[in-house]
C-alpha cells in the first residue's frame, strides 16, 4: 500500500473513529487474490465492545462508499481491535496494559517477562515474577531502553478481584 493512501485513509477515517470514542491503532490494506482487505484496528482505554465496534464500521463503510479513497474496485471492510498479544508501541498502549505480563526486549540485554505496575512518561515499573519460590523483584525500565514489547496471554492468572471474591466466599 502506498504511503499517500495510508495517508488519506488515515486522515478520512481517523476522525470518524474518534467521533465514535476509539483511537485508530492500525490501517492496513491486503490484497487476497482479486479482492482487497481493508483492516481497520480501534481500541480504548476501556476497550472496544461489540457494540462500538459494529458502530464505528457502519460509520466507516458510509464514509468509504462516499468518498474514492478505496478506488472503484471491489474490498472488504475488516475492523477489530489489537488482539490477546499486541505489541505496545506508544505510551497508550503501555497505559492499557498495566496490570499485565508482557514479554520486552531491551535494547541490549536479554529478554524480560515482567508484569506492568504503573506507566509514567519516562517508562515502566515491572514486576519480575520470582522463581522457584522467591519473592518477584522490582525493576524500572525506560521507553528509551525498550526495542519491543508484547502482552503476554495468561491461561490461569487470579486477578486481585477473583482472589478478594474467594476471600469472601470463605470467610
Amino acid at each position: 500500500m502506498s504511503t499517500t493512501q495510508s495517508e488519506r485513509l488515515r486522515e478520512l477515517l481517523e476522525p470518524l473513529v474518534s467521533s465514535q470514542g476509539l483511537d485508530l491503532e492500525e490501517i492496513e490494506v491486503d490484497s487476497v487474490g482479486r479482492k482487497r482487505v481493508l483492516r481497520v484496528v480501534v481500541d480504548s482505554d476501556e476497550g472496544a465492545d461489540l457494540d462500538a465496534i459494529a458502530d464505528v464500521s457502519r460509520a466507516l463503510s458510509a464514509k468509504l462508499d462516499e468518498t474514492d479513497a478505496m478506488g472503484q474496485g471491489e474490498y472488504t471492510l475488516e475492523v477489530g481491535t489489537p488482539g490477546a498479544e499486541r505489541e505496545l508501541r506508544e505510551h497508550r498502549h503501555y497505559v492499557r496494559a498495566t496490570g499485565r505480563l508482557v514479554k520486552f526486549q531491551p535494547v541490549d540485554g536479554e529478554e524480560l517477562v515482567a508484569r506492568i505496575i504503573t506507566v509514567d512518561e519516562e517508562g515502566v515499573d515491572v514486576e519480575v515474577p520470582g522463581v522457584k519460590g522467591r519473592k518477584p523483584t522490582a525493576r524500572r525500565l525506560a521507553f528509551e531502553d525498550i526495542a519491543k514489547a508484547r502482552v503476554q496471554v495468561e491461561f490461569n492468572r487470579k486477578d486481585k478481584k477473583d482472589e478478594k471474591d474467594m476471600e469472601e466466599e470463605e470467610a
